[in-house]
């Protein structure tokens, strides 16, 4: 904790899951472009999911500051986003009668790797993202969700136990004015 009350935030580009929802919107342009009709509800939606996954945690991170129930919830509904996209995702390749790859698929067990490359960006999901077959194209942004869905929920767990051991902006405040008073009169 900073001595102010009020802590050091923003940060978000250095999330991994911020990196991952940022890959996951590029990722749903290109897909919506080329697989969906752009003049469909389908396609505005899944684009503004994709959106809304990657603004919430830029947002929850700027509030983080003044506001960690807010931080939390926006981190929330960044999760809440994408994963209404990837049942999107899901419905594309079911709709059409195409498979989800399971999870020892050989391009799943790929995908992993790809995964783990550290600070990893659209270019090392290019070949799957832009693959003119759309199972290809649909199952690398499926993993790419997951991925990133996975990482909110971490994220979400340490802002709990952050809240926990440090508190909010009040008691911060308490705590700073004490400080400066010299303590309780």
């Amino acid at each position: 904790m900073s001595d102010g009350f009020i802590p050091k935030h923003g940060g978000y580009k250095s999330l991994l899951s911020y990196q991952k929802a940022e890959i996951v919107f590029d990722a749903t342009v290109y897909f919506c472009n080329h697989f969906i009709d752009p003049r469909s509800r389908t396609h505005d939606q899944m684009v503004q999911a994709a959106r809304s996954g990657k603004q919430n945690i830029i947002e929850g991170s700027m509030a983080s500051g003044t506001s960690k129930e807010m931080e939390i919830k926006l981190i929330n509904v960044a999760r809440a986003s994408l994963e209404e996209l990837l049942a999107d995702y899901r419905d594309f390749l079911r709709v059409r009668g195409l498979e989800e790859w399971p999870a020892d698929h050989a391009y799943t067990r790929r995908l992993r790797q790809l995964n783990r490359i550290p600070n990893a960006t659209y270019a090392d999901f290019r070949k799957g993202i832009e693959s003119p077959d759309p199972v290809i194209a649909a199952n690398v942004i499926i993993g790419l969700i997951r991925v990133a869905s996975f990482l909110l929920y971490r994220q979400l767990g340490q802002l709990e136990r952050a809240f926990l051991q440090e508190g909010g902006l009040r008691e911060r405040m308490t705590r700073a004015r004490l400080k400066a008073r010299g303590g309780f009169r």
